[in-house]
């Protein structure tokens, strides 16, 4: 294989060039979606109800709160018709749809007036259509001005619609700086990062491209997973060039050193990619389809970095070496000689304190409050301050719609009458009650009844004064869903922003263990074969997984609440991704082990690798943050977080505990390794 790479090098990168602009040109016409409902499970009962919605009524559910300040009733119902007018919003409610506003509102109840208008401000539930969140929020904004508050689901999606793309930008142009920085002082040419660059760009271009075929990727998928693909794979290219420099050193000609170093670079980048590629396939078992589409975008990002680094980079650096040879440059990092005496120094208090810390740890990763929707917006937004402005006046607010077959008017009444007695329910608006039970549909005009019949379902909406996600809008869920089901049993159906936070939380925290577990046994199974070992990949896991439970652990002690959806992945992504440096420095320490003793071992693989694991961790790290720093979008900005903060705990716990438990465990890890020979004479080890 290397024979043809290098034979026809010239074909090889023009032709991955042609796919790179093909992709890129393919990535304009690739569907990005913003709605996270889209991803629940087809059986989960919001995403049943709102199929039998879409069937039945003309109009969805309410995903938009709108506030006019300082407005009369009759100037309030002048928006409504405005808003009403506009390409796709489907719907308006207001107070004329509670009660009746022929009558004095002094004499109507008071927290269902409250709901919609107080202190003069009217507050309208708007419907918008999916696919028309961006064109119809801007045409509200230019018809209130600046005095005036959006919020709800389609302002959060027209917001990160709006951002994602100058965002993802941004965060690029800090962070390419940032890596062709960290690479300078890892080269001793001012030009290899640009290979390195190269390499994995080309394929990240591809894989960005090769999107079209999936047909559609969601927000995070497009936001998140180019740069992760940058960081987890950019080991691959930084090891191939090291070994090709290093064969080159020792006198062998380009095409030579190249065959050598794809000879010995394919192991060690095939078992890197292996544990990254399986902890990644396990994302897309989970339920919740987030997972799926970033875990399917990531494997197959990972497999094009490898192709990349394995044929086209080898092919690109035998075209244009010689620059490599002109712009070298002296070694810009001190050496590391000596660290290894150090760190080893401090094995068992740092045995002593993970063993401190691990329980607590574990236990308060899994006690952390969690959001499952977007996360509180930044107030120093547009939609963070709207947000807030409306909760001032009306509190918190949202909407419970509820589907129930429309046979029996005089039953429908009673259970919303048991509704209405329900903590936190404010109003409920109906047929039944509406409009009442006296008056035949046929007597009725079709304007009155659309919005609350169609021909099999009554449409029964449920205001509360709680917000969408949390203990109490969740139990209030259940509640509704318990009511609704002893009247019609299944045949009863609950839909809107809680209905669908409420069955995420479901989906998700069974989709956590399957996939944690996934990922544990898919990447031992690597680690097994690799090491041809049982205690090798037990050590490497209980170093990486203490450094995940760490991280994780971090937001329960400081009470922050933490998007689960960030949660799900970095601990998926984290253990993925992080586990190459201990197989990096195990590797090492085994070649080591061979020709000198356990301590006098660990010390070398120390001084010899703690730079190219502090390289690799400073780039994953430096991602993560930088995603966290320039992304408005909460779980965009959760993951980068969680990743940032858990590639440096992964690096510090590689480089402390792993040398521990290798050397501590030394003699029970040989007896348990098949085909590995060591050095024996341990009692004149010098300590």
């Amino acid at each position: 294989m290397s024979n043809i790479i290098i034979r026809f090098k010239k074909s090889v990168v023009i032709l991955f060039f042609v796919l790179m602009i093909i992709s890129a040109f393919a990535f304009l016409f690739v569907d990005v979606n913003y709605n996270m409902q889209d991803y629940l499970p087809e059986d989960a009962e919001s995403t049943v109800g709102l199929d039998v919605m879409d069937e039945e009524f003309s109009s969805g559910v309410s995903n938009t709160n709108v506030m006019i300040e300082d407005v009369t009733i009759q100037e309030a119902m002048e928006y409504k018709q405005e808003i009403e007018s506009m390409d796709g919003v489907t719907e308006v409610l207001w107070l004329d749809d509670a009660i009746d506003l022929r009558e004095p509102i002094e004499v109507a109840d008071t927290d269902t007036v409250e709901n919609y208008y107080k202190d003069n401000k009217a507050l309208l539930s708007v419907t918008i259509e999916s696919g028309e969140e961006v064109a119809a929020t801007d045409q509200i904004y230019e018809l209130i001005g600046e005095e005036n508050a959006i919020s709800g689901e389609a302002a959060n999606t027209a917001t990160q619609q709006k951002m994602a793309g100058s965002e993802t930008m941004y965060a690029a142009a800090l962070l390419i700086p940032i890596i062709i920085i960290i690479l300078v002082l890892s080269t001793n040419s001012w030009l290899e990062p640009v290979f390195f660059l190269t390499a994995i760009g080309v394929s990240v271009l591809i894989n960005l491209g090769t999107n079209i075929f999936v047909g559609e990727v969601s927000f995070i998928t497009q936001s998140v997973a180019p740069i992760l693909q940058l960081a987890v794979s950019l080991d691959y290219a930084i090891f191939l060039l090291h070994s090709f420099q290093d064969y080159r050193n020792r006198g062998n000609k380009p095409e030579e050193a190249m065959k050598l170093a794809m000879k010995e670079s394919f192991p060690v980048v095939s078992a890197s990619a292996l544990t990254t590629f399986f902890g990644f396939t396990a994302l897309m078992f989970m339920d919740f389809g987030i997972g799926a589409d970033l875990g399917l975008s990531l494997v197959k990002g990972i497999l094009l970095s490898f192709i990349s680094v394995m044929i086209f980079l080898p092919a690109l650096t035998l075209l244009l070496y010689p620059w490599i040879d002109k712009t070298q440059h002296k070694s810009l990092i001190p050496s590391f000689k000596g660290v290894g005496k150090k760190l080893i120094k401090l094995r068992i208090p740092v045995l002593i304190l993970i063993a401190l810390v691990i329980v607590p740890s574990f236990l308060a990763q899994s006690s952390t409050e969690f959001t499952y929707g977007m996360g509180d917006q930044p107030e120093n937004t547009r939609l963070g301050s709207d947000i807030n402005q409306i909760q001032e006046t009306f509190g918190e607010s949202t909407s419970v719609v509820l589907l129930v077959p429309n046979n029996d008017i005089g039953k429908e009444q009673e259970m919303i009458q048991d509704i209405d007695t329900i903590d936190h329910v404010t109003s409920v608006v109906g047929y039944a009650n509406m409009v009442g039970s006296t008056i035949p549909q046929d007597y009725l005009e079709e304007n009155v009844t659309e919005q609350f019949l169609s021909e099999n379902y009554s449409r029964i909406i449920i205001n509360t004064d709680v917000g969408a996600e949390g203990d109490v809008p969740f139990k209030l869920v259940e509640e509704v869903r318990s009511v609704a089901t002893s009247y019609y049993g299944n045949e009863a159906l609950t839909l809107g922003e809680s209905v669908a936070l409420y069955d995420m939380k479901e989906t998700v925290t069974a989709d956590n263990k399957l996939v944690n577990i996934l990922t544990i046994v898919t990447i031992a199974i690597v680690l097994l074969f690799t090491f041809r070992s049982i205690s090798i990949p037990v050590v490497l896991l209980v170093t990486i997984q203490s450094a995940v439970w760490i991280n994780l652990s971090v937001p329960y002690f400081t009470d922050t609440s933490l998007v689960f959806v960030g949660y799900l992945i970095v601990s998926t992504v984290q253990l993925a991704a992080t586990v190459d440096y201990a197989i990096l420095l195990t590797e090492t320490y085994k070649q080591n082990r061979k020709d000198m003793a356990a301590l006098p071992a660990i010390k070398k693989t120390i001084d010899d690798k703690l730079f190219s694991i502090a390289v690799s961790a400073s780039i994953l790290s430096s991602v993560g943050f930088i995603l966290w720093l320039t992304s408005s979008n909460p779980i965009v900005g959760s993951i980068g977080l969680l990743l940032g903060r858990g590639a440096l705990l992964a690096f510090i716990l590689v480089i402390t505990l792993l040398p521990a438990l290798l050397v501590i465990g030394d003699k029970l890890i040989w007896k348990t390794t098949l085909g590995t020979k060591v050095y024996k004479e341990e009692k004149h080890e010098d300590n």
